[in-house]
């Protein structure tokens, strides 16, 4: 028996889409969170879903449809993001996800935060002043198994 994706996993787009409107659905009420949301387009849970996907191993629609990794990396371009910031959007993430009663069991866990912590441990440093973005940086692809080693930002 093949090895499913973490996309197939979870259930495809739905699941995401689901999880992602009503994790968008909670961020206002959150103090630390609603303030870097407060301008966010009305499709941007969509945009996420449409990128967690892809990084789960689902289609590249984001990749396609909305510049892929290196757009990522601009939305988050200037917007001092803090660490408390990082770990609440962590924990409120797990929240809906728990409360949605999406897969629970420990692989598809160990798999999720895995990326959820290192995919916002990124987003706070293209977050910081001076960042910049690669042009070529491929879109991340998450898996089952560990991470590639320490990160190393790579040059144009």
């Amino acid at each position: 028996m093949a090895v499913p994706t973490l996309y197939d996993w979870i259930g495809g787009i739905e699941p995401l889409r689901r999880l992602t409107a009503e994790f968008y659905r909670r961020v206002p009420d959150d103090p630390v969170l609603a303030p870097v949301f407060a301008h966010m387009a009305a499709d941007h849970p969509e945009h996420v879903a449409l990128f967690l996907a892809e990084v789960l191993g689902g289609p590249a629609l984001y990749s396609r449809e909305h510049g892929g990794h290196p757009e990522m990396v601009r939305h988050h371009l200037g917007r001092h993001l803090s660490e408390v910031m990082r770990r609440r959007w962590i924990g409120l993430l797990l929240d809906t996800y728990t409360d949605l009663g999406l897969p629970a069991d420990p692989e598809f866990a160990s798999a999720l935060v895995g990326y959820l912590e290192w995919g916002s441990r990124l987003a706070v440093i293209n977050s910081a002043p001076g960042a910049t973005v690669s042009e070529q940086a491929p879109m991340p692809k998450w898996g089952w198994g560990e991470t590639g080693g320490p990160y190393i930002p790579k040059a144009d």
